[in-house]
């Protein structure tokens, strides 16, 4: 009964109620499902599984605490030899491991998968070990990161959607949790060392300020180093970095960008794993922040793409289909998919939309290129390791498909979007020269994402269709395999990376972590397909979900429901019942062009009743579609740090603080006063909130006192103060009085006080309503990131003593 439910093999009960109504349907198949979800989820993780050998490793870990078990007298002269408890040795033999995922990447994005943007070092890798081309992720990207760490799909992992969208159900906590523990922490119990460069977009938002908690963040998670940033994005020129638990701040040094510093902290990392444990396997996870936005670059590599996408998506397309079919990459009776309706055709458009449009791709594919360098100096620094023919690498070519959340034109400005705000442009276009540096979060149009993630249909977020969760992937291992060059088309899933890493080092699966059960893992190791091209597919079924946007494969078939477009910022009522499903044959339609639905009715209500079965099994339920308003915590219930209170006071210079854990002064009546003693003509920041892409700013320059609105990078609100303030010990006074009653981002007016008394005042017309950054803080004395208004520069110490900071909401 319970492999009959799971597998397929006899869902005919559910077939033949498809004749009744749909909902009567649902409701037979969820009755089932809860009456055996727990047997459908396991017989899911073992059936098809690989024959495991023996390892040496345990069942349940850590390991028990040696203690010494020889003789003890009165002294050491009469005892036995005293013996140190030896440490935990990884399985003889076992690899190094490298893990590299870059971020919204296009299938038909780089060279190495027949895209235009050159990726000299993908290239090579490919060369030398395995591409394959049927690879699968989640269609976002903090959920395809939780089930890549754990093997588990990423609703049973907690991550369901991103976490600054959690809603608090098991599937969408954002909290990775205790019974999916990590790969890392598999690894580190199992005698490797561990480390962790660039992107956590895996700990909750909430949790990410200085005082934890920590389990959560990287060493909690497994890895004994981490340095990168805790946000799902940042400024690849002015990051908020971290080592381990310790906030670095931002770097100040002149030409820096991210993805140079994370190769250089992962070589460093790397050299001196080899100069003091050379014996020792280490585990290591590289994780940059490209391509997702902001889509920033040297200038020098952005010049050298000058002119080269003049001729548009549609061409890019025709382009890179041909590439890919050369490099049989793609089959050669592929279809290309059309160009979806809503998107325009390139010929359609004026000269201003081509010049920006053209501008914003030649920024992304430098971007591209500059990663791909980056990342290329640490493979060719493993190459040249003693052991490097016994180092696995795995390469994912992006955590989901390429990003359409520019929208339609484009924006200076990714938060906008996440704030129901769409630039157009004419705000963009008196701008163009400064897209691709620190001074905007720029985004290129969805067109452009549609044409790199050739020949699939639609762009990430759409778990429906190829274009959002087909990625490539590079799998090499000398030891293991030397033959490169060759393409592998088994259906694999991102879950699948971590059972592979497993079999490859020798170390079994746990069933108990630090005393925590553990939920099987449900991915199972695509190992074998690496030496023989030819071995059987080991995931022959797999459901996908996210935004409501679903899917599901089993033996070559591939239903799909898509819900929203994924440039659509506001999203009306949906009904996911009476959604209409469209069905593929994906073993003769390489590229999901066809849409076989009518023609074969029975195996799409087998696959639909399938998913729905899946869905509750491993927590996708219940369906979410909503957009920016999840970002809210007002609406949602996420849990902050700041919690009911309404009175906050610091004391001196306190940054670094992240939106999710500061004081929600959004939509809503606040004051900031502080206690200060200034010299005349004093400068400095007091408060600040948010950056380049959203905020607020309380700050002296030149002796006068000013408050400024950041309205999404769009609209800029400066008040200031009449005269100087003078110098002495002084309370300085910001007050905004929301005007916006129940409305969402409204108007409000500023007055500014010296010692109680009025010196300004403003008006401020619009506000951020949802959220002002993803990567951004709350300063105190200092703004450690990106300005809200570039009247001024960062970091803007404040001169003098601050004493205190006090910030009271609604007027308290």
């Amino acid at each position: 009964m319970i492999r009959q439910v799971e597998s397929g093999i006899d869902l005919n009960r559910g077939i033949e109620m498809a004749t009744l109504s749909l909902k009567t349907t649902l409701f037979v198949i969820l009755l089932a499902v809860g009456l055996h979800a727990d047997a459908v989820l396991g017989d899911e993780t073992r059936d098809q599984k690989l024959p495991r050998q023996e390892f040496q490793s345990q069942a349940t870990i850590p390991y028990r605490e040696q203690k010494f078990t020889g003789n003890v007298g009165t002294s050491y002269k009469n005892s036995d030899p005293a013996q140190f408890p030896k440490p935990v040795s990884a399985p003889k033999g076992a690899p190094n491991v490298l893990v590299v995922l870059l971020d919204d990447v296009g299938f038909g994005q780089f060279s190495v998968s027949g895209g235009a943007i050159p990726s000299p070092s993908m290239e090579k890798l490919a060369e030398e070990g395995v591409f394959y081309n049927r690879f699968h992720t989640t269609a976002l990207c903090s959920p395809t990161r939780a089930a890549l760490l754990t093997g588990r799909n990423h609703h049973v992992a907690g991550t369901g959607i991103i976490t600054e969208l959690a809603t608090g159900y098991d599937g969408y906590t954002g909290m990775i949790p205790k019974d999916t523990a990590t790969i890392a922490e598999i690894l580190r119990q199992n005698g490797y060392i561990t480390s962790w460069f660039g992107k956590n977009h895996n700990t909750p938002v909430y949790q990410t300020s200085m005082m934890g908690p920590f389990d959560h963040w990287p060493n909690g998670l497994g890895f004994d180093h981490f340095y990168g940033f805790m946000a799902g994005d940042t400024n690849q020129i002015r990051p908020f970095l971290y080592e381990n638990q310790t906030a670095i701040g931002t770097p100040q040094g002149e030409d820096y960008y991210l993805s140079v510093d994370l190769a250089d902290r992962a070589l460093q990392w790397l050299q001196n794993a080899e100069a003091v444990q050379p014996e020792k396997p280490w585990f290591t996870y590289l994780a940059p922040a490209a391509t997702h936005s902001p889509h920033q670059a040297p200038k020098a590599l952005i010049d050298q793409f000058a002119g080269k996408f003049d001729a548009g998506w549609d061409e890019y397309r025709r382009q890179t289909f041909e590439r890919q079919k050369k490099r049989g990459i793609v089959p050669g009776d592929a279809e290309l998919t059309p160009r979806p309706a809503s998107l325009p055709a390139w010929d359609s458009l004026n000269a201003d939309q081509k010049k920006v449009y053209s501008r914003m791709m030649e920024v992304f594919a430098a971007y591209g290129l500059h990663v791909d360098q980056q990342v290329g100096r640490v493979l060719d620094y493993v190459e040249s390791l003693p052991d490097a023919d016994n180092t696995l690498i795995i390469y994912i070519v992006g955590d989901n498909g390429a990003s359409a959340e520019g929208g339609l034109d484009g924006t200076l400005n990714e938060n906008a979007a996440f704030n129901a705000y769409q630039m157009t442009l004419d705000q963009i276009l008196p701008r163009l020269d400064e897209i691709g540096t620190e001074k905007h979060f720029n985004h290129f149009p969805a067109g452009w994402a549609w044409a790199v993630d050739t020949p699939f249909q639609w762009t990430k977020q759409v778990a429906s269709h190829l274009g959002g969760v087909r990625n490539a992937m590079i799998v090499k291992w000398p030891a293991h395999y030397s033959k490169g060059g060759q393409i592998r088309s088994q259906f694999t899933h991102v879950i699948d990376i971590a059972p592979t890493i497993l079999e490859a080092t020798g170390v079994s699966e746990p069933r108990s972590v630090n005393g925590t059960a553990q939920t099987p893992i449900q991915g199972k190791s695509f190992l074998a397909s690496l030496s023989d091209p030819d071995t059987p597919e080991t995931r022959t079924s797999q459901y996908f979900e996210m935004f409501a946007n679903r899917a599901m494969y089993k033996d070559g078939w591939w239903a799909a429901s898509m819900a929203f477009e994924p440039w659509a910022l506001t999203r009306a009522e949906f009904d996911p019942i009476t959604a209409e499903w469209e069905l593929y044959y994906l073993e003769e339609d390489f590229s999901q062009a066809k849409n076989v639905a009518k023609e074969n009715p029975e195996k799409l209500e087998e696959l639909k009743a399938l998913w729905w079965a899946r869905a509750s099994a491993n927590k996708a339920l219940p369906l979410d579609w909503r957009g920016p308003e999840r970002f809210s915590a007002e609406l949602t219930g996420k849990p902050n740090l700041a919690g009911d209170r309404t009175s906050f006071t610091y004391r001196g210079r306190f940054s670094g603080l992240p939106e999710g854990s500061a004081p929600d002064v959004k939509n809503k009546t606040f004051s900031v006063t502080a206690k200060v003693q200034i010299k005349d003509r004093a400068n400095g920041m007091i408060w600040t909130q948010g950056g380049n892409t959203g905020g607020w700013a309380f700050y002296l320059k030149g002796g006068k006192l000013y408050a400024a609105h950041n309205h999404l990078d769009v609209e800029r609100y400066i008040v200031q103060s009449e005269s100087q303030v003078p110098g002495g010990k002084r309370t300085l006074e910001m007050k905004f009085d929301y005007k916006g009653g129940n409305e969402m981002g409204g108007p409000g007016t500023v007055i500014l006080l010296v010692d109680g008394k009025k010196v300004g005042s403003g008006n401020i017309e619009k506000t951020t309503p949802f959220k002002y950054s993803v990567s951004e803080n709350q300063d105190i004395g200092t703004d450690t990131g990106t300005p809200i208004t570039y009247d001024y520069q960062t970091p803007l110490n404040f001169e003098g003593r601050l004493e205190e900071v006090s910030i009271k909401l609604d007027g308290d």
